[in-house]
């Protein structure tokens, strides 16, 4: 190693001290500390109770329920003007508008009831929805509903659902994603992962580890976090149907059809937002003595 006339070595610096880069490490390392600390507190000040599942989730502050019905009604005008939907006189959509009117019928009760299970209030941010329901001439086997109330159905959902009571279960669920406001949840643990990102960066991760490390997290965390999503839905929008006197049986004739239509294409559980249909039908069946008495109990045709 070369050496200068005071007898140091190339890679020291003055009076034999370490090179400054070591500097640059520590600051990484403090910058790093700093999104963790900050991703913490942003996750411990933003979680709260849902009363829909007694969990504790988390839903950033800075999203209102005004927020989500602005953000869902601007997607749900979006898609109306991207796929235009039959007619509201047709005979499909006034099935459909029906089946959407005794679902929406029991929220308040079916609301008050599972909150009561859990001890807590229940949440009333569905007071201020504008429901409106339209059906999409498609082959996508599909259906959703927006934060606000707007819910659409794919006319290829028909051929798989078969049935009123099957065709209410989903419209139970889809209704139910937005009861518990998982879109803001998904929006939140989107900036969760956003801070993580940041921070992998500021550590000085190369992109190929930084990749690896949210690969990580996305199987992790992120994936069962939307499945689970999907079992609360499946849950809610059960309770929903079979208060407004639909049989809830239908459920897993359903999915057993829906099975059937993917032909055995989907991805493995782990890799998916989504519970494989085995398993959703397990939970559906564990789930149907408590649906039959919401039935009893809620269902007054």
């Amino acid at each position: 190693m070369r050496q200068d006339p005071f007898g140091r070595s190339s890679g020291q610096g003055p009076y034999g001290q370490a090179p400054r880069r070591r500097g640059f490490g520590n600051l990484r390392w403090l910058i790093l500390l700093g999104f963790l600390a900050y991703g913490g507190c942003y996750y411990f000040s933003n979680r709260t109770q849902d009363p829909y599942t007694g969990e504790t989730v988390l839903i950033d502050g800075s999203i209102g329920p005004e927020e989500e019905r602005a953000m869902g009604l601007q997607a749900y005008q979006e898609i109306l003007s991207q796929e235009q939907p039959l007619p509201k006189s047709d005979q499909t959509s006034q099935q459909v508008t029906e089946i959407a009117r005794r679902l929406i019928g029991k929220v308040p009760e079916v609301s008050a009831a599972l909150a009561a299970e859990h001890g807590i209030p229940p949440q009333e941010n569905w007071r201020d929805f504008e429901w409106d329901v339209n059906v999409i001439p498609s082959e996508q086997a599909n259906a959703f509903c927006l934060p606000g109330g707007k819910m659409a159905v794919y006319t290829g959902l028909f051929p798989v659902a078969k049935t009123e009571d099957a065709l209410a279960v989903v419209m139970g669920h889809e209704i139910a994603h937005a009861l518990l406001r998982h879109g803001a949840q998904r929006m939140s643990q989107q900036k969760l992962a956003q801070i993580g990102q940041m921070a992998g960066a500021a550590s000085g991760m190369d992109p190929q580890q930084q990749q690896m490390v949210m690969a990580a997290m996305g199987y992790g965390y992120l994936l069962p976090y939307a499945r689970a999503h999907e079992t609360q839905a499946d849950e809610v929008g059960l309770m929903l149907a079979a208060a407004a006197c639909y049989d809830p049986n239908e459920a897993i004739g359903l999915w057993e059809r829906m099975s059937e239509s993917s032909g055995g294409q989907a991805p493995p559980e782990f890799a998916s937002t989504h519970p494989n249909p085995g398993t959703r039908i397990q939970t559906l069946q564990s789930l149907m003595p408590k649906a039959l008495e919401y039935r009893q109990k809620f269902c007054r045709m």
